[in-house]
């Protein structure tokens, strides 16, 4: 599989709104309503907020023969050294195959002066949460998030990336 990792440009804003919808249908099928995902993805992912994402964070691509099919999403490093993983979401096909890994470590190689990279999970999003355990990250606390009426159940953890970086 010949994966190729790059930053998001305006021409891309299409893809990753699929490939957005795309995850959260399947990852969030039992989980979350249909109608409160879609109200969601209308708004975290119309094309303003996209292009808002992409002048004030990092915004990284994976694809395969020029179809985008994944991709993650970091913020800026902020002063006090934390930064944010929004999301990595993945074409449902091609979860499992180390795109997610490959993505992430795309994010953390350019996160210069970051001590910490926090994500929130959903608590039931089971692949996620081992994902992110499986990459060194540590559970922090739980909390309730109301999306538009839907109450989550999420989990906040953290990868402390000063220890990261002192075992490259």
């Amino acid at each position: 599989m010949d994966i190729h990792i790059r930053n998001m440009e305006k021409r891309d804003i299409g893809g990753v709104q699929a490939v957005a919808k795309a995850s959260w249908e399947f990852t969030y099928k039992k989980i979350i309503p249909s109608d409160v995902q879609e109200r969601f993805l209308q708004s975290a992912y119309n094309e303003d907020m996209l292009l808002k994402r992409m002048e004030i964070s990092s915004l990284y691509l994976a694809e395969q023969d020029e179809k985008i099919i994944g991709f993650a999403n970091f913020s800026a490093v902020k002063q006090s050294g934390d930064a944010e993983l929004g999301a990595i979401y993945l074409l449902p096909e091609y979860q499992g195959a180390g795109i997610g890994t490959a993505l992430l470590q795309k994010g953390l190689k350019n996160l210069n002066g970051a001590k910490a990279l926090f994500i929130s999970v959903e608590k039931e999003n089971r692949v996620g949460v081992e994902f992110y355990l499986a990459k060194g990250f540590l559970l922090q606390y739980e909390f309730e998030d109301d999306l538009d009426g839907h109450v989550s159940q999420m989990i906040r953890m953290s990868l402390d990336l000063t220890t990261v970086a002192s075992a490259k």
